[in-house]
């Protein structure tokens, strides 16, 4: 089976479902797993190149949703009727059910089924350590500095908080990303703050972005030098990759109480 992915979640599911091998092309930012980059890339995902795609013939595209303005990609596969499905998870559930779609779309159920359930199996395990604990932290996300982005409460990364034992600081704004300014961050006084820039490697940011801010100083965060450069890859992408993310920012929070980060995915065996 041919397949194209044209964002880099779905990239990534397919690898989950051992399906990597079957890609004949993906967009530019795709880059894990890393046998992906000898592959054709078909343009940002916002800028897909709809002739270079039907070239390659595929016999299913996974397109995606996650991005505003990826809609112009799934119209333009509408109009030339090239066949593909569209995934838009908003949380772990999410991810687990595409799994199971995509997994039946390819002949791949039997596998999409033991993913799923190993990814249920830990969910289950860190919800029930996070009921346990009695120090729940709480977090603030910088997705982008200027203007401030911050995930909401629909959002995958208020989920991962909970089940790290955390509470996401605009958990209670209805809206998958956020647009605040830094005096909400500084009145709201997290206990820590999760640095993960949307396509900015971890090298690029450095916790002296934020404590040169006004009146970062009075935060608990900052006080505490719990400001954490997060990879964007564990946390930015919905695929089931952000299960690693979750056991590290588990640890990292909770060290005596959660598992030790091994940086081992428990997914792919």
């Amino acid at each position: 089976m041919r397949l194209i992915s044209i964002c880099p979640s779905n990239t990534e599911l397919l690898h989950y479902l051992g399906l990597t091998s079957s890609l004949v092309g993906v967009d530019d930012f795709s880059d894990w797993p890393k046998e992906v980059a000898n592959l054709p890339k078909l343009g940002p995902d916002l800028n897909i190149n709809m002739e270079k795609l039907e070239a390659l013939e595929p016999d299913l595209v996974l397109a995606s949703l996650s991005v505003p303005g990826m809609e112009r990609n799934i119209q333009e596969l509408e109009v030339r009727s090239i066949p593909h499905v569209v995934l838009n998870p908003q949380s772990l559930e999410d991810i687990a059910s595409d799994l199971l779609l995509v997994g039946e779309l390819t002949n791949s159920s039997s596998k999409a089924n033991e993913v799923v359930s190993s990814m249920r199996e830990i969910i289950h395990t860190y919800r029930q350590l996070a009921t346990a604990s009695k120090d729940r932290p709480t977090l603030y996300w910088e997705w982008w500095p200027k203007p401030i982005f911050t995930p909401g409460k629909v959002n995958w990364l208020t989920e991962v908080s909970d089940l790290a034992g955390a509470v996401n600081i605009f958990s209670d704004k209805d809206v998958a990303s956020y647009q605040t300014e830094w005096i909400e961050i500084v009145d709201k006084n997290p206990d820590a703050i999760c640095m993960i820039w949307v396509g900015v490697k971890e090298s690029k940011m450095n916790p002296n972005h934020v404590m040169k801010r006004e009146n970062a100083e009075t935060i608990n965060a900052v006080q505490n030098s719990r400001i954490f450069v997060l990879e964007e890859s564990l946390y930015c992408r919905p695929s089931p990759r952000l299960i690693l993310g979750l056991q590290k920012l588990a640890f990292l929070l909770h060290p005596t109480s959660f598992p030790a980060y091994t940086g081992k995915d428990p997914l792919l065996t």
